[in-house]
């Protein structure tokens, strides 16, 4: 398993991203195809910064991208990409919405690579996990176009399968995804929600 994690890690370092998460991002593109040209994108937890470069090449310079974290990052954006705009800022602060908006009033897409600190007891963290997402989905309650479309990563646990009948309720199509470049061990998975009903 440690070849496979070197190898995404060396293969991020070789295409300049900052992590190996860029191709778990890129694999349910290429399956799905929920990021389309000129869209606009917010990256909650987006430090940093693999999911935003990548949704700016996949959108093209008629797109936006607007990436959210509590650490700025600092990343130049590629030939050819969308603007990508770094806000340093909490996603659980009211704030956050208005500051969003200043670039646009909603968004085609929202992705969210958000995780909690990890304790190591596995309970706990696929607690805390659904915390965050589920501010992810309100945030994409408010944020969110009709027919948009909306992918998050969460740890699993008990409560996970009633996230899953939730996204169900607001989403037309609703997949839990594990990408070839999750570690095995690790309990993350990705919900990708799509045809968002506004």
């Amino acid at each position: 398993m440690r070849k496979i994690n070197d190898y995404y890690s060396r293969k991020a370092k070789k295409d300049k991203y900052p992590a190996r998460s860029i191709y778990k991002l890129e694999e349910v593109q290429q399956k799905y195809k929920f990021l389309h040209w000129g869209d606009s994108v917010l990256d909650l937890g987006c430090y940093p910064g693999s999911w935003s470069l990548y949704a700016s090449e996949v959108i093209g310079p008629k797109g936006i991208v607007v990436g959210v974290d509590l650490q700025q990052a600092d990343q130049t954006v590629r030939p050819g990409g969308a603007p990508i705009h770094w806000l340093c800022q909490d996603i659980l602060e009211p704030e956050m919405i208005l500051m969003v908006r200043k670039f646009r009033p909603a968004f085609k897409v929202i992705i969210s690579d958000l995780a909690p600190a990890t304790t190591g007891n596995r309970w706990t963290d696929a607690q805390k996990s659904l915390i965050l997402v589920r501010t992810t989905l309100a945030l994409a309650e408010e944020l969110l176009l009709n027919k948009g479309h909306y992918i998050c990563k969460v740890f699993q646990g008990e409560d996970f399968p009633a996230f899953v009948e939730e996204l169900k309720k607001r989403f037309g199509m609703v997949k839990v995804l594990k990408p070839k470049s999750s570690r095995i061990e690790s309990r993350e998975v990705f919900v990708l929600g799509m045809d968002y009903k506004k």
